[in-house]
């Protein structure tokens, strides 16, 4: 029986800018780096505060094929993949933190049904969604 997800991949040009770019600035923490056969680098981090959840940082290749990996580089160079939802005690304030540590964001904090939401890109070309969470019915949508 499955029980909770335990990996999620987040593709990145270069792993070691990435993992600074998450350990730094976003407060994850590397859970596992090690080299595995001909290169291949298995780089984990994780939230402290969620320690049943590894992200991998992956550079596009195996298992991908060749073409596939091609796709994905030029997804990330375009900053047109998508990333990770962040949940946050206060969307304003990070949105302040952050941008004030030079990272990029395509949108300002916004109030939804569901929340405050901004989004950022991280220094690969993922996009990723800051939610500070608020209850709501499915009749906030309408």
């Amino acid at each position: 029986m499955i029980t909770n997800i335990s990996l999620v991949t987040i593709y990145c040009l270069d792993q070691d800018k990435a993992r600074d770019f998450y350990v730094n600035l976003l407060g994850f923490e590397v859970r596992t780096d090690v080299t595995m056969g001909e290169g291949l680098r298995w780089l984990t981090i994780g939230h402290p505060n969620q320690p049943e959840l590894e992200v991998t940082l992956m550079v596009p290749g195996p298992p991908l094929d060749e073409e596939a990996a091609a796709f994905v580089r030029r997804q990330l160079e375009k900053g047109q993949m998508g990333g990770l939802g962040l949940r946050v005690d206060d969307c304003h304030k990070a949105f302040a933190e952050l941008s004030g540590q030079g990272v990029t964001f395509l949108q300002e904090p916004s109030d939804r049904p569901y929340g405050v939401e901004a989004v950022m890109r991280d220094n690969t070309g993922n996009w990723l969604v800051l939610v500070e969470p608020r209850a709501f019915t499915p009749e906030d949508f309408t």
